[in-house]
């Protein structure tokens, strides 16, 4: 595959980056994770606005979203992802310099790398019969809203996840269900689609937004409010939403059933209106 690196294109087993680089040294670097639906990237002033703010959020001086914008339609042309599902990755770092944890030199030039992931088959399969979730002590940082690279905790408690036998961990903070390791977390109770606001303690999702937006146009009441862990036995569904995962309904928690154990009606709705946006984008 070709990737890009601090402004070459070259193939991803070439592409190097410093022992020094701030990210491996300190994770001190933001990201983004694109989809691509057969060649159109979704939603990708969204994701750069979001780039920007998690640049700005840890003070990289860097500013060219624009062109990593356009580099990313091109990995999407150059690799031929030009049908199906694909996913492109972002990622700015603070750069290379000496390892000291004040900020390097001025001079110091990010590290900018974008390149394809590979997409999961198994999320087809999730989305239509619905993931089992733990819930787990919510140990990150107080500054979630920063998509960093920092993402020790998610990667613990994922883990956790897979050994005791579930597909993910919902973040529980101050008796809240906040988010996934990788996604945003909605209840729908009596009716009403809710999910945690935006605030520093979550990463607001781009599907989520879009998500929000669908609700509005069904006609489906939403509140954006703190979700009890105390009311999720109360709920009549509960989903989760990503870039990667799109809508994908959660049918147990913590080996409790939700609901008959079954996708819901309206997580059902949801992930249809979702698939027909994205379908009349490329209209």
């Amino acid at each position: 595959m070709i990737v890009y690196l601090n402004g070459d294109y070259l193939g991803k087993e070439k592409a190097q980056i410093s022992v020094d680089d701030r990210a491996f040294l300190f994770a001190d670097g933001v990201y983004e994770v694109i989809r691509a639906y057969n060649g159109r990237l979704f939603k990708l002033p969204e994701h750069l606005r979001r780039l920007e703010q998690s640049v700005r959020g840890i003070r990289i001086p860097f500013s060219e979203f624009k062109k990593v914008g356009e580099v990313a339609e091109r990995l999407v042309a150059e690799n031929k992802l030009t049908s199906g599902n694909a996913l492109i990755y972002v990622e700015v770092t603070r750069g290379s310099a000496a390892r000291t944890h004040a900020f390097p030199p001025p001079e110091t030039k990010p590290n900018v790398y974008v390149g394809p992931l590979e997409f999961s088959k198994k999320r087809h399969s999730q989305q239509e019969k619905g993931i089992s979730v733990i819930l787990v002590p919510d140990i990150r940082w107080s500054r979630c809203d920063i998509k960093t690279v920092g993402l020790l905790p998610n990667v613990l408690m994922a883990q956790r996840a897979l050994d005791e036998g579930a597909d993910d961990a919902i973040f529980v903070r101050d008796a809240v269900a906040i988010e996934g390791t990788a996604s945003n977390f909605f209840g729908i109770f009596q009716g009403v689609v809710v999910t945690h606001p935006k605030t520093n303690l979550m990463l607001a999702g781009i599907t989520r937004d879009v998500v929000l937006e669908l609700c509005g146009n069904l006609g489906l009441p939403t509140r954006e409010s703190p979700i009890l862990e105390s009311d999720l036995p109360q709920a009549d569904e509960l989903f989760v939403t990503s870039t990667t995962m799109e809508v994908t309904p959660v049918v147990e928690v913590d080996g409790r059933k939700v609901g008959d154990g079954k996708p819901g009606r309206i997580t059902r709705r949801l992930q249809k209106a979702f698939r027909e946006y994205v379908e009349s984008l490329g209209d």
